[in-house]
Protein backbone atom coordinates (compact mmCIF):
# COMPACT_ATOMS: atom_id res chain seq x y z
CA UNK A 1 0.00 0.00 0.00
CA UNK A 2 1.13 3.61 -0.47
CA UNK A 3 -0.58 6.79 1.08
CA UNK A 4 -0.73 10.34 -0.39
CA UNK A 5 -2.42 13.37 1.33
CA UNK A 6 -4.80 15.11 -0.86
CA UNK A 7 -5.63 18.95 -1.26
CA UNK A 8 -7.54 18.95 2.27
CA UNK A 9 -5.22 17.95 5.28
CA UNK A 10 -6.09 14.97 6.87
CA UNK A 11 -8.09 13.30 3.65
CA UNK A 12 -5.75 10.83 2.12
CA UNK A 13 -5.46 8.33 -0.98
CA UNK A 14 -4.58 4.95 -0.18
CA UNK A 15 -3.23 2.91 -3.21
CA UNK A 16 -3.42 -0.73 -3.12
CA UNK A 17 -1.13 -3.50 -4.28
CA UNK A 18 -2.20 -6.44 -6.30
CA UNK A 19 -0.36 -9.69 -6.42
CA UNK A 20 -1.35 -11.57 -9.71
CA UNK A 21 -0.98 -14.74 -11.19
CA UNK A 22 -2.94 -16.91 -13.58
CA UNK A 23 -5.68 -17.64 -10.66
CA UNK A 24 -6.77 -13.79 -10.63
CA UNK A 25 -4.97 -11.83 -7.80
CA UNK A 26 -4.52 -10.95 -4.02
CA UNK A 27 -4.73 -7.21 -2.55
CA UNK A 28 -4.73 -6.80 0.93
CA UNK A 29 -7.33 -3.75 1.78
CA UNK A 30 -6.50 -2.97 5.05
CA UNK A 31 -3.50 -3.48 7.48
CA UNK A 32 -3.54 -1.60 11.14
CA UNK A 33 0.16 -1.28 10.98
CA UNK A 34 0.39 0.44 7.79
CA UNK A 35 -2.33 2.55 9.20
CA UNK A 36 -0.95 3.43 12.46
CA UNK A 37 2.63 3.81 10.55
CA UNK A 38 0.60 6.79 8.97
CA UNK A 39 -1.14 8.39 11.93
CA UNK A 40 -4.86 7.29 10.65
CA UNK A 41 -5.37 4.14 12.50
CA UNK A 42 -9.16 4.13 13.68
CA UNK A 43 -11.17 1.47 15.57
CA UNK A 44 -13.50 0.55 12.61
CA UNK A 45 -17.32 -0.33 14.05
CA UNK A 46 -19.54 -0.84 11.07
CA UNK A 47 -19.23 -1.29 7.32
CA UNK A 48 -22.06 -0.42 4.76
CA UNK A 49 -22.16 -0.84 0.77
CA UNK A 50 -24.22 0.96 -1.30
CA UNK A 51 -25.38 0.18 -5.06
CA UNK A 52 -26.05 2.20 -8.15
CA UNK A 53 -27.87 0.51 -10.74
CA UNK A 54 -27.51 3.87 -12.54
CA UNK A 55 -24.70 6.36 -13.76
CA UNK A 56 -25.36 9.70 -12.48
CA UNK A 57 -26.86 8.52 -8.98
CA UNK A 58 -25.21 11.55 -6.57
CA UNK A 59 -25.71 10.46 -2.69
CA UNK A 60 -24.76 13.16 -0.33
CA UNK A 61 -23.31 15.39 0.84
CA UNK A 62 -24.35 13.83 4.20
CA UNK A 63 -22.50 13.73 8.10
CA UNK A 64 -23.38 13.64 11.47
CA UNK A 65 -22.98 16.38 14.12
CA UNK A 66 -20.62 15.21 16.96
CA UNK A 67 -20.27 12.90 19.18
CA UNK A 68 -21.32 10.89 15.97
CA UNK A 69 -19.12 12.53 13.14
CA UNK A 70 -17.82 9.96 11.40
CA UNK A 71 -14.12 9.24 10.13
CA UNK A 72 -14.77 6.99 6.64
CA UNK A 73 -12.60 4.66 4.45
CA UNK A 74 -13.98 4.65 1.01
CA UNK A 75 -13.38 2.05 -1.82
CA UNK A 76 -15.31 1.31 -4.94
CA UNK A 77 -15.51 -2.38 -5.24
CA UNK A 78 -17.48 -2.22 -8.85
CA UNK A 79 -17.88 0.43 -11.64
CA UNK A 80 -16.42 4.26 -11.05
CA UNK A 81 -17.77 6.63 -8.41
CA UNK A 82 -16.65 10.21 -7.66
CA UNK A 83 -16.01 10.85 -3.82
CA UNK A 84 -16.34 14.32 -2.88
CA UNK A 85 -15.81 15.63 0.65
CA UNK A 86 -16.04 19.37 2.01
CA UNK A 87 -14.34 20.04 5.12
CA UNK A 88 -16.44 21.73 7.83
CA UNK A 89 -14.27 21.45 10.46
CA UNK A 90 -15.18 25.05 12.22
CA UNK A 91 -11.35 25.79 12.88
CA UNK A 92 -9.65 24.24 9.52
CA UNK A 93 -8.16 26.49 7.43
CA UNK A 94 -9.98 24.45 3.97
CA UNK A 95 -13.82 25.25 5.73
CA UNK A 96 -15.77 25.22 3.41
CA UNK A 97 -13.42 24.15 0.38
CA UNK A 98 -14.08 20.23 -1.58
CA UNK A 99 -11.86 17.95 -3.50
CA UNK A 100 -12.72 14.56 -4.94
CA UNK A 101 -11.39 11.54 -6.12
CA UNK A 102 -11.93 8.87 -8.89
CA UNK A 103 -12.10 5.41 -7.01
CA UNK A 104 -12.89 2.06 -9.22
CA UNK A 105 -11.30 -1.42 -8.98
CA UNK A 106 -9.07 -0.57 -12.02
CA UNK A 107 -7.43 2.39 -9.89
CA UNK A 108 -7.02 0.51 -6.95
CA UNK A 109 -7.45 3.15 -4.63
CA UNK A 110 -9.20 3.92 -1.34
CA UNK A 111 -9.57 7.54 0.70
CA UNK A 112 -9.78 7.97 3.81
CA UNK A 113 -11.90 11.26 5.06
CA UNK A 114 -11.34 11.95 8.91
CA UNK A 115 -14.25 13.34 11.31
CA UNK A 116 -15.21 16.93 10.46
CA UNK A 117 -16.45 16.20 6.49
CA UNK A 118 -19.55 16.52 4.43
CA UNK A 119 -19.50 13.35 1.92
CA UNK A 120 -20.96 12.30 -1.10
CA UNK A 121 -20.73 9.93 -3.94
CA UNK A 122 -21.76 10.17 -7.86
CA UNK A 123 -21.37 6.72 -9.64
CA UNK A 124 -19.79 7.29 -12.96
CA UNK A 125 -20.66 4.21 -14.43
CA UNK A 126 -23.87 1.49 -14.31
CA UNK A 127 -23.73 -0.83 -11.51
CA UNK A 128 -21.59 0.85 -9.08
CA UNK A 129 -20.86 -0.79 -5.92
CA UNK A 130 -18.82 1.31 -2.86
CA UNK A 131 -17.96 -0.10 0.81
CA UNK A 132 -17.51 1.98 3.73
CA UNK A 133 -16.06 1.38 6.73
CA UNK A 134 -16.64 4.07 9.66
CA UNK A 135 -15.67 4.76 12.74
CA UNK A 136 -18.74 5.67 14.90
CA UNK A 137 -22.53 4.30 15.13
CA UNK A 138 -25.25 5.56 12.60
CA UNK A 139 -27.33 8.42 14.92
CA UNK A 140 -30.45 9.26 13.05
CA UNK A 141 -30.73 12.25 15.15
CA UNK A 142 -26.97 13.86 14.22
CA UNK A 143 -27.13 13.11 10.61
CA UNK A 144 -27.33 15.91 8.46
CA UNK A 145 -27.42 16.85 4.59
CA UNK A 146 -25.74 19.86 2.57
CA UNK A 147 -27.22 20.21 -1.02
CA UNK A 148 -25.57 18.22 -3.50
CA UNK A 149 -25.93 21.52 -6.11
CA UNK A 150 -24.84 23.92 -3.41
CA UNK A 151 -24.15 27.03 -6.00
CA UNK A 152 -21.50 28.20 -3.22
CA UNK A 153 -19.69 25.33 -2.82
CA UNK A 154 -20.02 24.81 -7.01
CA UNK A 155 -18.94 20.88 -6.87
CA UNK A 156 -17.90 19.45 -10.60
CA UNK A 157 -19.72 16.15 -9.93
CA UNK A 158 -17.93 14.95 -13.54
CA UNK A 159 -21.45 14.27 -15.13
CA UNK A 160 -23.88 15.77 -17.70
CA UNK A 161 -26.98 14.24 -17.39
CA UNK A 162 -29.70 14.95 -15.11
CA UNK A 163 -28.27 13.39 -11.75
CA UNK A 164 -30.58 10.25 -9.84
CA UNK A 165 -31.14 11.93 -6.40
CA UNK A 166 -33.05 11.07 -3.54
CA UNK A 167 -35.94 13.03 -2.09
CA UNK A 168 -34.01 13.76 1.22
CA UNK A 169 -31.13 14.84 -0.68
CA UNK A 170 -33.37 17.25 -2.63
CA UNK A 171 -35.03 18.54 0.43
CA UNK A 172 -30.78 18.52 1.48
CA UNK A 173 -30.02 22.42 3.26
CA UNK A 174 -27.78 24.77 1.73
CA UNK A 175 -24.82 25.82 2.49
CA UNK A 176 -25.54 28.98 3.99
CA UNK A 177 -28.15 27.30 6.20
CA UNK A 178 -25.19 25.81 7.37
CA UNK A 179 -23.21 28.28 8.13
CA UNK A 180 -26.81 30.04 9.72
CA UNK A 181 -27.40 27.22 12.04
CA UNK A 182 -24.58 25.02 12.26
CA UNK A 183 -21.81 26.96 11.88
CA UNK A 184 -19.11 24.27 11.48
CA UNK A 185 -18.22 21.18 13.32
CA UNK A 186 -16.09 21.16 16.19
CA UNK A 187 -13.39 18.33 16.10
Amino acid sequence: MTIKELNLSGVFEIRLETKEDHRGFFMRTYQEEFFKKHGINKEWIQEYQNFSAKKGTIRGLHFQLEPYSETKLVRAIQGETLDVFVDLRKNSPNFGKWGSLILSPKNNNMIYIPRGFAHGLCSLSDNTMVICKLDNIYSPKSECQIKWDDPDLNIDWHITEQPIISQKDSNAKSFKEFLNTIKGIQI
